[in-house]
C-alpha cells in the first residue's frame, strides 16, 4: 500500500506485485492529531497490504525537510498499528507526475471534472509505489 502523507491529506494507492502496477484509493484527511486513522483501519483490513510505502519528502541536500519529520512518526506509528514493514521512499516529483496524469486524462476526455487538490494526492501514492515496484523487481 503506498501512501502519500501531506498536512491536510493521506493519499492512499493500492499494488500489485506481479503485474508491478498500482491504483489510487483513497484521500483520508489529516488533522493537526494526524490521520484519520478510523478510515485508515478499514482501507487496511479491506487491502490487506503485507507492506507500506510512504513518501518522505527530502530537501534539496538531500536532508530531511520540516514535514519529513512528521512522515517518520507516521511511519513509526503504521508499523506499531499493523505490525507490517513499511519503507520510505523519495516522494520527490510524485505530487506533478500525479497533476500530469491526471490532466492528461481530462485532456483525453477520459476524466470529465477539473483536477481538485484531493485529486492528486491518491494518485501521487499509486506514482510512489510504482517507484517502489520498479526498483524491486
Amino acid at each position: 500500500m503506498g501512501l502519500d502523507y501531506g498536512l491536510r491529506r493521506l493519499g492512499v494507492a493500492n499494488g500489485d506485485t506481479l503485474t508491478r502496477t498500482a491504483r489510487p484509493l483513497a484521500t483520508v484527511a489529516v488533522t493537526d492529531h494526524g490521520p484519520d486513522w478510523t478510515l485508515l483501519d478499514r482501507l487496511v483490513g479491506e487491502w490487506g497490504p503485507t507492506r507500506f510505502v510512504v513518501g518522505i519528502p527530502y530537501n534539496a541536500a538531500g536532508g530531511d525537510s520540516p514535514l519529513a519529520v512528521k512522515v517518520r512518526a507516521f511511519a513509526a506509528e503504521l508499523t506499531r498499528r499493523y505490525t507490517r514493514p513499511v519503507d520510505l521512499l523519495d516522494e520527490h516529483l510524485t505530487s506533478n507526475e500525479a497533476q500530469d496524469r491526471l490532466r492528461e486524462r481530462r485532456a483525453s476526455g477520459a476524466r470529465q471534472r477539473r483536477v481538485r487538490h484531493g485529486d492528486i494526492d491518491p494518485v501521487a501514492a499509486a506514482v510512489l509505489l510504482e517507484q517502489w515496484l520498479a526498483r524491486t523487481g
